[in-house]
């Protein structure tokens, strides 16, 4: 086997689409010689002239130098069939996700190849072991998963196999390192590490508007201004294609024996039914038009003409509650006067669930959500039957303080606790049945899908206790096994223990 980093190095690429492209593109700029081969007529040699504006580009950007470019063009080779990677040191498939293709081309490139070449697939869904499972050397066979645009994206998930030498990965994370990608090595499993880890904050935000809790604006405001993520749940599930979550979302589901974890919810099913695609169909979570841009009217912000309450009473006394109640200007009372809204910070909790355990009035009763960023966006939620009055003078008085509020309805553990701490619970069950390391399961979720921090890290942001709190007050008050916490994580908390502390 060749060493990675070697100047001879003979790349082969089966596949000249959006991702054949970029994998092409990034392993001639890493010095490699790349012999391209697409089956349909005429598109191997479309990428190769689309691959060399996009290199000469990189030189116009200063970001690569004019010989160098030179140079790189005159590596990349067409090719008019499989026979023609021969001598390739390695090859990756690159083709569209089709089980029987797939082993197809892996069968007859076997015999076409050198015994000491390393073939991988580019697959993000299908297992390895299905792919190899005709082959007869399947020790040389793994996963190299892409992210696209490959060239942007600097993850790659390299993919163990049942039978993958050790030798092969080695291989294929020192040839990730040369094209200049960051690999991760991963557990051959339904959506190996970054499509998996990815489920929650779909799923959850899916299940909110089951709940009706809240509205598509107000679940990706939250999770923007409180929280720090780039995109909401629901913009992001639009803009990736309803058709392609919606299916992903199922085959993880099923690959893992349905477990409630990863369930998703029926509005996630109606758009699909629908065609209600996202961007590509004009119409998803949001409505859009024929330039992409939203064209939606709604707000997340709760707007009122009420007056701001002056007296509030705190049903439970709270340091955090009562700080940020100071720090707006009203006066807590040291009684309830039967008049006065009442504030819970509540964790995990709803506010139909904390009138029934305190026994505060739930007409009045408005709850606040402190456990992410308030310094642009405020929660509150309050319990069937309240007293728009009270809700009304608590956010006129967070609101005068120039922050928005975002007011839903009742929900165990509001919007932000219920998806940060299923994040974080995904990414323990992650590292709990050994998809990757604690620390690669973080860094593959912070690349791979621009998360503010990874899971395990959330969970140490969130505390330990905190997150197991919100999970279980959730589990019971809505008896879904969907907040089931996972082993990781109570075994952690338990003992004390940092979350990416290993078995």
């Amino acid at each position: 086997m060749i060493d990675p980093q070697s100047g001879e190095l003979h790349l082969g690429v089966v596949g000249a689409g959006a991702m054949g492209q970029g994998i092409v593109q990034v392993a001639l700029t890493g010095g490699m010689t790349v012999s391209v081969y697409d089956a349909s007529q005429g598109a191997a040699q479309r990428a190769a002239a689309t691959v060399a504006q996009r290199i000469d580009r990189l030189v116009e950007k200063g970001q690569f130098g004019k010989d160098e470019a030179t140079a790189a063009r005159r590596r990349l080779k067409i090719v008019d069939g499989l026979a023609g990677l021969a001598g390739s040191h390695v090859v990756i498939e690159a083709v569209y996700e089709n089980l029987e293709l797939k082993q197809k081309i892996f069968a007859e490139l076997e015999a076409i190849v050198d015994g000491s070449c390393v073939l991988a697939s580019n697959t993000s869904s299908l297992l390895i072991a299905s792919i190899a499972r005709a082959c007869r050397a399947r020790e040389r066979i793994a996963g190299m998963h892409f992210f696209n645009p490959v060239p942007l994206m600097k993850l790659v998930e390299v993919v163990r196999g049942p039978d993958t030498s050790a030798a092969v990965i080695g291989f294929l994370s020192g040839l990730g390192k040369r094209m200049g990608r960051v690999p991760v090595t991963v557990k051959d499993a339904p959506g190996f590490l970054v499509n998996l880890g990815g489920r929650a904050y779909t799923t959850e935000a899916m299940r909110l508007l089951h709940e009706r809790v809240a509205t598509p604006a107000q679940i990706d405001a939250v999770m923007r201004d409180g929280c720090g993520f780039r995109m909401g749940p629901l913009e992001l599930a639009d803009l990736t294609g309803i058709d392609v979550n919606y299916p992903v979302s199922q085959f993880i589901y099923d690959g893992y024996n349905q477990d409630p974890r990863l369930k998703t919810s029926f509005p996630h099913r109606a758009l699909y039914e629908a065609g209600r695609l996202g961007r590509k169909t004009g119409q998803g979570s949001y409505r859009y038009g024929q330039n992409g841009a939203r064209i939606d009217d709604t707000s997340a912000d709760h707007v009122t003409t009420a007056a701001p309450a002056v007296k509030l009473v705190l049903s439970e006394m709270d340091e955090t509650a009562l700080s940020f109640i100071a720090g707006l200007g009203a006066q807590i009372l040291d009684h309830d006067d039967g008049n006065s809204p009442i504030i819970a910070e509540l964790l995990g909790e709803d506010c139909t669930t904390h009138a029934v355990r305190t026994g505060a009035h739930h007409r009045r009763l408005v709850g606040i959500d402190l456990t992410c960023d308030t310094s642009r966006r405020v929660t509150i939620m309050t319990a069937p039957g309240a007293d728009t009055a009270a809700r009304d003078g608590v956010a006129a008085l967070i609101a005068a303080s120039g922050r928005a509020v975002t007011a839903i309805k009742d929900s165990p553990g509001f919007i932000a606790q219920r998806l940060r701490a299923m994040i974080a619970n995904l990414g323990c069950e992650m590292a709990q049945i050994g998809i990757a390391t604690p620390e690669e399961i973080d860094l593959a979720m912070r690349l791979g899908l621009n998360y503010p921090l990874g899971p395990l890290e959330l969970a140490e942001h969130l505390g330990l206790a905190d997150t197991i709190a919100i999970l279980e007050r959730a589990q019971a008050i809505t008896g879904d096994d969907r907040y089931r916490p996972s082993l990781w994580l109570k075994r952690r908390a338990g003992l004390g223990l940092p979350i990416h502390t290993p078995d």
